[in-house]
């Protein structure tokens, strides 16, 4: 079997932020915007964004997985421009998107994530209910599960949350799938461990238990803004977690310039093969290659 590539990119933060109205900046917006003002519109590029994604296409994946944080603020006029972001990166058959706690920054816009971008969103088997999660996708060998942890939360604050319902459709769609010959890959946005308080996912222990019992192959994430690989326990082994720097960031800080993870896939004998290739923005501006890794 010819081995698959899934591409992994993540955060864009899509630069530069509209202009908003002085009666858009209620809120938790006006922290947002200070934000964007002060520190955030000189790290998140759209030039480096551009660069990162042509470099992507040119590597010819057979899959892209966007993990979320497309918006910034989630102002009205942020979302078309989002779904052009998109088209240009690929067709909806070819890019997989799940939200991120950006997308849903306040109550008053957090549905138009899923009315802007839904066919980027949805499963194979389209629900009457519009999009919902957890959605899945079948790809070539692989079972693209996609969650939100999505919810709008209060100012200085950007925990997430899957919810009892997600959590227990996930479970019985990997049960559906324990059967199959299939390499199993869950996006979420927030990472299953944090060392932070306002930035961790709520539910992560039921979400770690939950794998505990029918494991995937392989999860990714966003939401950190850094390069990130843990181990967690499935029903027969470790299973990688792993985590990509912004897609527009220029380094700065503890935080690393942009990157995207390119992920072959292969079954070798009677096992999944997957090894992992970074690349990502240099000092000049340009995308080169950081390092390989064999993760299975």
């Amino acid at each position: 079997m010819a081995a698959f590539t899934l591409a992994h990119l993540s955060d864009p933060h899509l630069p530069p932020m509209p202009v908003p109205r002085l009666r858009d900046l209620a809120g938790k917006r006006a922290f947002g915007y200070v934000n964007w003002r002060r520190n955030r519109q000189d790290v998140h590029r759209r030039d480096v964004l551009d660069a990162l994604v042509s470099d992507l296409r040119a590597q010819s994946p057979d899959q892209i997985a966007v993990t979320g944080d497309l918006v910034n603020i989630a102002l009205e006029a942020e979302f078309a421009p989002a779904r052009a972001w998109l088209e240009s990166v690929g067709t909806p058959d070819r890019v997989t998107v799940i939200p991120g706690n950006h997308d849903t920054y306040v109550r008053v816009t957090q549905h138009r994530f899923a009315e802007s971008w839904d066919n980027y969103l949805h499963g194979d088997v389209a629900s009457g209910d519009g999009v919902t999660f957890p959605s899945l996708r079948r790809r070539g060998p692989l079972a693209l599960i996609s969650t939100s942890t999505a919810v709008p939360t209060p100012p200085l604050m950007a925990t997430g949350r899957l919810g009892r319902s997600q959590l227990d459709a996930l479970e019985r769609m990997l049960a559906g799938l324990e059967a199959e010959q299939v390499f199993r890959v869950l996006l979420i946005h927030h990472p299953l461990r944090s060392d932070s308080h306002i930035k961790r996912l709520t539910d992560s222990a039921a979400l770690i238990a939950l794998l505990k019992r029918h494991g995937v192959e392989l999860i990714l994430h966003g939401h950190d803004h850094v390069h990130s690989t843990i181990w967690i326990d499935g029903p027969q082994g470790k299973i990688p977690v792993v985590g990509v720097p912004s897609a527009s960031a220029v380094a700065h800080g503890r935080y690393p310039a942009a990157a995207y993870n390119l992920f072959s896939i292969a079954r070798d004998g009677g096992a999944w093969r997957c090894e992992q290739t970074v690349r990502g923005i240099d000092e000049n501006r340009r995308v080169r290659e950081i390092r390989q890794t064999r993760l299975i």
